[in-house]
């Protein structure tokens, strides 16, 4: 029975990831939409690619939430020492990366706040 229940939890972890890809897929789709007139019309506002950048900063960051589930959830049946030692190291390096991709867009959105306001 724990085989079966594992085997659908595997299942699930990878549909997680899937999602995970598909948020990451379209989050580069729309930045490479909201790039494109930048280069074809010379318009090189700071202030535009600093929104294109913070967007697909956000959305990298929702599709890291994702995989940090997908991680957990590919632990949570009986895992071993060993599969919990690696998912810590992988939930602290996801986790480090997330945290400062977010000040990153933190700083950079209170940067685009005043500039927004003069506008």
């Amino acid at each position: 029975m724990q085989e079966i229940f594992k085997l659908w939890i595997n299942y699930l972890a990878s549909a997680v990831e899937a999602i995970a890809a598909l948020v990451m897929g379209f989050a580069v789709i729309e930045a490479t939409v909201r790039t494109v007139p930048l280069f074809l019309f010379l318009r090189r506002s700071q202030l535009a690619k600093e929104q294109i950048r913070l967007g697909l900063g956000r959305w990298l960051t929702v599709a890291l939430e994702f995989e940090v589930a997908a991680d957990i959830l590919r632990t949570a049946i009986a895992p071993s020492w060993n599969e919990l030692g690696q998912l810590a190291a992988i939930i602290v390096l996801r986790t480090a990366l997330n945290y400062f991709l977010q000040k990153e867009i933190d700083r950079a959105a209170s940067r685009a706040a005043p500039a927004e306001e003069v506008a």
